[in-house]
C-alpha cells in the first residue's frame, strides 16, 4: 500500500479553518517587549500620543485614566504623563474622582483642538509603534529562522493522501522561507495545501495594531486576517501594542490587484491600511489561481523582482516619501495553468520551489473517498468506489481527482435530502447520476 495520509481537501474544511475561534498556541518566537514607562520609551512623537488622546476622549465625552490607558494600549504612568501634559494646557479636564482614578472630559479648547486632530487623523485606538522597533520584531520572528522537521508536516496535512515524497518537498520549500510555486491540474487540494502550511510552524508571532513611519500611521492589525492567541501566558507587564497570533495567512486569488500590494491611504480617515504583503509579514501571502488575475504574471514579478530576491520591499507615503521594509514572508503560488506558458524564465527562477501536485492513483482514491465518507456520516463501500472509478475512467473519460470524492458524494446528499431517503453508497445508480450531473459530457471521437 502507498504511503499517504488521510482524507481529501474540501471547500467546506477549507471555510472551516478560515472561521474557526483563536486557540492557544504552545510558543512564541520571542519573548514580548516591555511596556514603556515614560512618553519617550514608547519611541514615537509625544504629539501624536497627545493628539490620540484627545480623539478618544473626544469620541468617548468623558472617561476614566484608566480607560484611556486601556484604549491606547500604553501604560499607566504614560497616560498620566500625557494627561498632565494636556491639562496644564487648558486641554483637559478633571470631572470626577472614579473608583480611585480621575474621570476627564475635554475643555471647549481641548473639544477644538480634538476637532482638529480627528480631521486631519480620524486613527483612533491602540497607539501605533515606531518603525524601527516594527522592523527588528519582523526580522527576529522571520520565517526562515522557523525549525521544521517532516513529523510537523505529516501532522498538518494529515487530512490529505500525500506520498512522503511530496510532503519532504513541502517540507524543505516551507523550511526555505522563501517562495513556492504548486502547480498541476484543477481539483488536486493544492489551494488546500497552501492554506494548511502557517500550521507547521507550531509558533506565534507579535504583531502590531499599527506602525508610526514619518509621523503617518499605518494600520498592521487585521481580525480577518490575524488570529490572536488566547489562554497563552503573557507578562501583565508587557507592551499591549503587540498582540500575539499565529502566523499570519492572506489568501488572495483573481482579485489581486497590483494597487493591492501598495499602502492604501484613505483620504476620509487619513491613515494607511498595510497592503498585503505587510499583513502577511512572518507568515504565508497564498497567490491562489496565479495567472488569472486581470494583470500578467510579468507585472508581478516587476514589482517583486527586489522582495524575493532581496527580502526587503520598498513602500511609498502620498508625500512621495520612501522606505524599505523587510519582505520576511512564504510566497506560495498555487496555480493550474501550465508554467511553461505561465510566465518567462527570469520570474520562474525567483520561485525557489516548484513542487507538481497530480492526480492520486486508484489506492489513494480509495483513501480520499474513505475519509470523505467518514465526513459525510456514510458508510464506506469500497465496491461502489470501484464502480465511481469506472465510470470515471470508461465513460466520462476522467482522471482520479481527490476533489471528486468530495464533490460526487454532495451530489449524492443532495439528492438524498431531495427525494426524501438516506444517502447511501449502496446505490450505484444514484452514482452514475451523480456523475452525469456534475461533469460534462466527453467530447465525441472525430
Amino acid at each position: 500500500m502507498s504511503e499517504a495520509v488521510m482524507i481529501a481537501p474540501t471547500e467546506e474544511r477549507i471555510e472551516t479553518i478560515r472561521l474557526r475561534p483563536a486557540v492557544p498556541s504552545a510558543r512564541f518566537s520571542i519573548p514580548p517587549l516591555p511596556a514603556p514607562e515614560t512618553v519617550e520609551e514608547t519611541g514615537v512623537p509625544r504629539t501624536l500620543l497627545e493628539d490620540l488622546a484627545l480623539k478618544t476622549v473626544c469620541l468617548e465625552n468623558e472617561l476614566t485614566l484608566f480607560t484611556l490607558a486601556t484604549k491606547m494600549a500604553l501604560s499607566s504612568a504614560v497616560v498620566d504623563d500625557l494627561f498632565q501634559r494636556l491639562r496644564k494646557e487648558q486641554l483637559v479636564e478633571v470631572k470626577r474622582v472614579h473608583l480611585g482614578t480621575f474621570s476627564i472630559s475635554l475643555t471647549s479648547q481641548g473639544r477644538t483642538r480634538a476637532q482638529e486632530c480627528l480631521a486631519a487623523n480620524r486613527y483612533v485606538g491602540p497607539a501605533p509603534v515606531p518603525f524601527q522597533q516594527y522592523v527588528d520584531r519582523v526580522r527576529a520572528q522571520s520565517v526562515r529562522s522557523v525549525q521544521l522537521r517532516f513529523a510537523d508536516v505529516q501532522r498538518t496535512l494529515q487530512s490529505l493522501v500525500l506520498s512522503k515524497e511530496t510532503l519532504e518537498q513541502i517540507g524543505i520549500a516551507v523550511l526555505s522561507g522563501t517562495s513556492i510555486v504548486l502547480y498541476g491540474p484543477t481539483g488536486t487540494g493544492k489551494t488546500s495545501i497552501a492554506e494548511k502550511i502557517p500550521g507547521m510552524y507550531g509558533d506565534s508571532v507579535w504583531i502590531p495594531h499599527a506602525i508610526e513611519v514619518n509621523g503617518q500611521i499605518i494600520t498592521i492589525y487585521d481580525r480577518a486576517v490575524h488570529r490572536s492567541v488566547e489562554g497563552c501566558p503573557v507578562d501583565h507587564d508587557s507592551d499591549a501594542r503587540w498582540k500575539l497570533c499565529e502566523r499570519p495567512r492572506v489568501v488572495v486569488g483573481g482579485e489581486l490587484t497590483l494597487e493591492m500590494l501598495d499602502l492604501q491611504f484613505n483620504p476620509v480617515t487619513g491613515f494607511y491600511a498595510a497592503p498585503l504583503q505587510l499583513k502577511a509579514a512572518n507568515g504565508v501571502l497564498i497567490v491562489d489561481d496565479f495567472g488569472r488575475q486581470r494583470f500578467r504574471p510579468e507585472d508581478l514579478l516587476n514589482r517583486w523582482i527586489v522582495p524575493l530576491d532581496r527580502r526587503i520591499d520598498f513602500l511609498t507615503l502620498a508625500g512621495g516619501n520612501k522606505f524599505e521594509i523587510p519582505f520576511d514572508l512564504l510566497v506560495v503560488f498555487a496555480t493550474n495553468l501550465d508554467l511553461a506558458k505561465l510566465s518567462d524564465e527570469a520570474f520562474l527562477s525567483r520561485i525557489q520551489n516548484k513542487i507538481h501536485v497530480g492526480n492520486v492513483t486508484s489506492e489513494q482514491f480509495h483513501d480520499v473517498f474513505r475519509g470523505v465518507c467518514k465526513q459525510f456520516h456514510l458508510d464506506y463501500d469500497p465496491m461502489a468506489v470501484d464502480h465511481f472509478i469506472e465510470v470515471l475512467r470508461t465513460e466520462l473519460n476522467q482522471p482520479l481527482r481527490p476533489r471528486y470524492a468530495h464533490n460526487i458524494i454532495q451530489q449524492l446528499c443532495w439528492e438524498a435530502r431531495f427525494t426524501g431517503k438516506q444517502a447511501s453508497l449502496a446505490h450505484w445508480a444514484t452514482i452514475t447520476r451523480a456523475c452525469r450531473s456534475y461533469f460534462l459530457p466527453p467530447k465525441p471521437l472525430e
